[in-house]
């Protein structure tokens, strides 16, 4: 028993070393937690303040709507290019006097007005993550939150006094250097914790029809699933007419089946995202992506579903 204890005494503490650094510091943070309640409500009560329409605009933002891709990501080039254009033009006023001062000031402006928009679209996507996902993302959107602040006082030193412009670029310099950290915690959500990324992106399915029950199996406005080549599906009966779609959620890997269903469209029970079953188009975010699609048929009382469109 003794040699038990140790064994896994060893095996957890050997399990910390191989997290991530970052991972493991963000874990040991619990006051993280009740920052991100305060966050998620009071993005949520935005919302449903606004009503119909704020459902739209969510859609939008999440880049479900227009985009058909998450927008955030697409966004922050726009910040972290012009901030970085305007640093190294703010040094090389001071260093050489050969670029105008207005340079810096002007990347800096353009950097704070993309930053406003991408900071509406991150915090929007925030509010459907959970757990050690949440921890992380808060961390980021405090990070470039307070990148926006620095930069703010940076740009109002500038319009004030010629001789605060030090300072001013001091501060902006500084942000900068922040900014560094912040979009490395922002990769690390999208390429180490998966968020906002298809959770259908490597789906594999049958090219042939396979059976996947009998006509009894699938009752009139009742979603079943079932398994079709190692890939999940969701099959719904709707006016006698079969359709079926990929039963894991592209948002967040959430079960479908276990959603519900009204005029052909599921919706999620984990972050409410609604698709189609029609064609396994995504109609509302937090989602992005569409379903795998699968046609289906009945063949002498046989159902046999077969992926609608190539892998390759």
């Amino acid at each position: 028993m003794e040699i038990d204890r140790r064994r896994i005494s060893r095996l957890i503490r050997e399990s910390r070393t191989r997290e991530r650094t970052l991972d493991r510091v963000v874990r040991s943070q619990a006051w993280l937690d009740p920052v991100a309640d305060v966050v998620q409500k009071a993005v949520g009560g935005f919302y449903e303040v606004l009503g119909s329409p704020g459902r739209a605009i969510k859609n939008v933002m999440y880049g479900t709507k227009l985009l058909g891709h998450p927008l955030h990501p697409a966004l922050t080039d726009l910040p972290v290019g012009a901030w970085t254009v305007g640093v190294l033009a703010d040094w090389l006023f001071i260093a050489t006097g050969r670029v105008p001062p207005a340079a810096g000031d002007f990347a800096l402006a353009a950097g704070l007005a993309g930053a406003l928009l991408a900071a509406m679209t991150g915090y929007t996507d925030f509010h459907e993550t959970e757990g050690h996902e949440r921890r992380t993302a808060v961390v980021h959107g405090l990070t470039m939150t307070g990148v926006v602040v620095i930069d703010l006082i940076s740009l109002s030193l500038r319009l004030s006094s010629t001789g605060l412009r030090p300072a001013a670029v001091v501060l902006s310099t500084l942000a900068w250097l922040i900014v560094l950290f912040g979009a490395y915690v922002g990769g690390h959500l999208t390429f180490g914790i998966g968020t906002a990324v298809n959770h259908n992106a490597f789906y594999d399915g049958p090219m042939e029809f396979v059976k996947v029950g009998t006509r009894d199996d699938f009752p009139e406005g009742e979603m079943r699933r079932v398994e079709a080549g190692g890939l999940p599906v969701v099959i719904l009966r709707n006016k006698g007419l079969l359709h079926a779609m990929g039963a894991v959620c592209s948002h967040a890997g959430g079960p479908l089946h276990e959603g519900k269903v009204a005029e052909e469209v599921v919706t999620c029970p984990w972050h409410a995202s609604r698709f189609r079953f029609e064609d396994g188009k995504v109609v509302g975010g937090p989602a992005t992506f569409d379903q795998p699609l699968l046609v289906a048929r009945e063949r002498g009382g046989v159902v046999e579903v077969k992926l609608a469109h190539p892998l390759k």
